[in-house]
């Protein structure tokens, strides 16, 4: 009996990896976050048991997870995204480590790879940034020390926050000083979703953006200048006279 940890994905049912789409159509309890993974994701299923986790607090989700591991039954225990980031995936781990249930995690494609993806950009540009900060908010988990917005910020990097469009005017507060007001910004609405908006601009203007377009919850917030550069350099790999392994 194995517990997978497995990662839907951003929202669109076809975004599942092959092996976690395998796992849920196998797995006869599945156990899912049912607020944030669309339906379509569980097509084909064939489980004796299906929970959504939304309506459960983590000692009822544990209570089901050792009732199917007492009956060797597998588990999918389906998050959005990729269940190691934002996942809440940590304190049930710590419960099935205490209790010796196997598990595994199966990855899933992030928010953050998604919200590139609508926007036809790369986050990683030679001379720009070479560098992507995954951070949230802090409203009612605070941040470890050092891990503030305006500390990360000193970097330049690019930047996805999390669970912050709700707090988006204190978030332009602590990024002004670093990144400047022209630095380009967008705030992505459940990206890959079948009602998938955005908004792309500056640090100077996109508050009036967003508020314009009513985004509250279920969005990411991507800033960097990475997504309105058109001057950096081209990459060694590709670049004509640069031997490699496989181009001597």
């Amino acid at each position: 009996m194995t517990v997978y940890f497995i990662g839907a994905g951003p929202g669109d049912p076809e975004l599942i990896t092959v092996k976690g789409q395998r796992l849920i159509r196998s797995c006869p309890v599945i156990i899912y976050a049912g607020s944030l993974v669309p339906a379509a994701v569980l097509d084909g299923h064939q489980a004796e048991t299906l929970v959504n986790s939304a309506e459960l607090h983590l000692e009822q989700i544990i209570d089901l997870i050792k009732s199917a591991h007492e009956k060797g039954q597998d588990v999918a225990r389906v998050h959005s995204g990729d269940p190691s980031l934002y996942g809440a995936i940590g304190e049930q781990i710590r419960y099935l480590r205490e209790l010796s249930i196997p598990f595994e995690i199966i990855p899933g494609v992030t928010a953050t790879a998604a919200c590139a993806a609508l926007l036809g950009a790369e986050l990683t540009l030679p001379d720009v940034s070479q560098s992507v900060i995954l951070t949230r908010y802090a409203d009612k988990t605070a941040m470890p020390a050092g891990e503030e917005l305006a500390s990360l910020a000193q970097h330049g990097a690019t930047m996805a926050i999390h669970l912050g469009v709700n707090h988006l005017q204190k978030i332009l507060v602590e990024l002004l000083p670093h990144y400047g007001a022209d630095c380009p910004i967008a705030v992505i609405h459940r990206a890959t979703w079948p009602d998938q908006d955005w908004v792309v601009g500056t640090l100077a203007d996109i508050a009036g953006k967003v508020e314009a377009k009513g985004f509250r919850r279920t969005a990411l917030i991507l800033v960097g200048r990475v997504l309105g550069s058109e001057v950096f350099s081209e990459s060694s790999l590709y670049r004509a006279g640069h031997a490699h392994l496989y181009r001597p």
